[in-house]
């Protein structure tokens, strides 16, 4: 028995540290091809005016269309491996936050799994020049975000999501 659970735990620490360091693979290895999302070409369905898809031409991941279970899964992607998604339109729908940190306000979807007992954040940039609390509902406001999903780097190490040139519903 504590043979079984030796070899369990060696199993999934050596899958934690192959997904930990499957993001600072170089761009041109085949083996990423394998990992990059299966995404239509043209988005979902016809853009219709007045609507995100109009604005940005289409969207690659629409997140509003899946089971909580694949929502969750699909963002833990994005956050694992960011450079699979750059430049991808996204649409999330989730609850809206924002946090005060380095002199700054960040600006949040978090989005819970289907038991909604675990929640993972994407980072949001609205498109032109907007202040809080004017110009964002109240925190916990079920929100739906459209953007360009984007990295970016704070400090010589920490890169973050974030979704920019972003347009919000609620």
């Amino acid at each position: 028995m504590k043979r079984t659970i030796s070899l369990l735990c060696a199993v999934l620490t050596a899958a934690g540290i192959l997904a930990s360091c499957a993001s600072e693979a170089p761009a041109d290895n085949p083996a990423d091809a394998a990992l990059k999302p299966d995404l239509p070409a043209e988005g979902v369905g016809s853009a219709e005016p007045g609507t995100d898809e109009s604005r940005s031409g289409s969207i690659d991941v629409d997140l509003t269309k899946m089971s909580a279970t694949m929502v969750y899964s699909e963002v833990y992607n994005m956050m694992a491996l960011p450079d699979n998604y750059l430049g991808q339109t996204v649409r999330m729908k989730g609850q809206f936050q924002m946090y005060e940190g380095d002199g700054r306000n960040y600006y949040v979807v978090l989005i819970a799994d289907a038991l909604a007992c675990c929640q993972q954040g994407m980072e949001f940039v609205l498109d032109g020049d907007h202040s809080y609390p004017e110009d964002y509902p109240e925190p916990g406001t079920e929100v739906t975000v459209t953007g360009v999903f984007d990295t970016y780097m704070e400090g010589e190490y920490m890169r973050f999501c974030q979704l920019i040139d972003a347009t919000m519903t609620y």
